[in-house]
């Protein structure tokens, strides 16, 4: 029986492949495989949404997780991410091979805590944790317990503390998974660094190389561990990317925007008195909350404003998109009224603690850095899928796909069916599909 490894790279672009054909381990996957060059992600492109339609081949509208950002309706700022797997409203890839009697493993994927998976060891410390004690975020069947159990006394320590490392505790972890209980039947691992990377520097800049460098030397690692402890002839490997970036230029605070002009009033301290609606950060795109919903008339006041920005020579509005235009247009859903973005290169913020409306670019910043994502499809660069394995024909290259076709390719290879999704398996690239 086949086995699946898949190999996630945060903001893996489009325009990465020519370099990652220098690069030994990742080129041994491209000169035996195939590839799609353009890998469109779905909207907004942001980590949680993406990672969550590429294991269930499903839109937001249809899996829930409509944001990095759990929001919930009540005109406020989100302060918890989406962790949990339960909060998916689909099956995901994993649950498919678990319910065909396969192990699975999932390190470091967003959205998978209390997954009922055979190894987790999910993304679901806070991003900005610093402390010293991340078990208390893996602990309770967040993580499973085998893991925790084998791994946690000695590789705990790169999730603690100022210079706590994800993808040094995912390269920890997964050898050792591999040698120690054998190699799993379908495997996702997850690398950050290259997202946070292209946040501080921007989508070009050199040190993105010296980064996908270093993942081509992690991803060998991976090779090496499965031709020691597992099944290399047998197993599928896929290499992706979960969304492209765009440079910015400027940030505007939508927030602010909307207190200056009348639809919010706060004390000056960032606390919020009232308003008629309410900014939610998707960094490349914003989506605005109608206080009250069922206010016909609020929501047309609001529409004629935010039309009105496309004629601002610095906002430049590309579209406004109501609840019924985003999930025609998009499959998009979520606990607000309108989305927006920009033609220019500019990203939203939405802090009732800013003092002005207009940010410059802040390096490090995921709203604020020199490069972003979270944008429609067309805008950003998209990303890539490249795959090469024993159900995987050499030499096929797509010009482009959707990110909701992956799940249900990678199902195939190791010859299960996903039911009632929105994606289409990519059969040329797959042996016994149109042989």
């Amino acid at each position: 029986m086949s086995k699946l490894l898949v190999f996630m790279i945060d903001a893996l672009c489009s325009s990465d492949l020519d370099y990652m054909r220098t690069l030994p381990n990742f080129n041994s996957i491209i000169e035996r495989g195939s590839y799609v060059k353009h890998l469109l992600p779905v909207h907004p492109a942001l980590t949680y949404c993406c990672h969550t339609s590429i294991v269930t081949s499903c839109y937001v509208d249809r899996h829930g997780i409509h944001n990095n950002e759990n929001y919930q309706r009540g005109c406020r700022k989100g302060d918890v991410w989406f962790g949990m797997k339960k909060d998916v409203k689909v099956p995901t890839l994993l649950d498919y091979a678990r319910e065909a009697g396969m192990t699975t493993a999932s390190i470091a994927w967003p959205v998978s805590a209390g997954a009922d998976y055979t190894y987790n060891w999910p993304m679901i410390v806070p991003y900005h944790y610093n402390g010293d004690h991340p078990e208390e975020y893996l602990q309770n069947g967040n993580a499973t317990q085998n893991l925790l159990d084998a791994y946690f006394w000695k590789y705990g320590r790169y999730q603690k503390g100022p210079d706590s490392s994800l993808d040094l505790m995912t390269m920890s972890v997964v050898p050792d998974l591999i040698r120690d209980f054998g190699q799993p039947d379908v495997m996702l691992v997850k690398m950050c660094d290259l997202d946070t990377v292209r946040h501080i520097y921007g989508v070009y800049d050199p040190h993105t190389q010296i980064q996908l460098k270093k993942h081509d030397e992690e991803f060998a690692v991976v090779l090496e561990s499965i031709r020691r402890y597992g099944d290399f002839d047998d197993t599928n490997f896929v290499i992706i990317g979960d969304h492209g970036q765009t440079d910015i230029t400027d940030a505007l605070n939508m927030n602010r925007l909307l207190e200056r002009d009348g639809f919010l009033k706060t004390d000056g301290e960032g606390h919020l008195i009232d308003c008629k609606c309410f900014a939610h950060t998707g960094a490349l795109t914003c989506f605005i909350e109608l206080k009250d919903p069922n206010d016909k008339e609020t929501e047309a006041e609001v529409r004629t404003y935010l039309e009105s920005l496309k004629e601002d020579p610095k906002i430049r509005l590309a579209y406004v998109l109501d609840k019924q235009e985003m999930k025609e247009r998009y499959h998009l859903e979520g606990p607000y009224d309108f989305v927006i973005e920009s033609v220019n290169p500019i990203s939203f913020n939405d802090d009732l603690r800013a003092k002005e409306i207009w940010a410059s670019v802040e390096p490090g910043s995921h709203v604020l850095g020199k490069a972003t994502h979270g944008s429609s499809p067309e805008r950003e660069e998209n990303t890539l899928f490249i795959a090469a394995g024993p159900d995987v024909k050499p030499g096929v290259v797509y010009e482009k796909r959707m990110m909701v076709d992956e799940a249900v390719t990678m199902a195939r290879m190791i010859g299960l069916e996903m039911k009632d999704t929105d994606g289409e398996v990519m059969e040329e690239m797959l042996y016994g599909s149109q042989d």
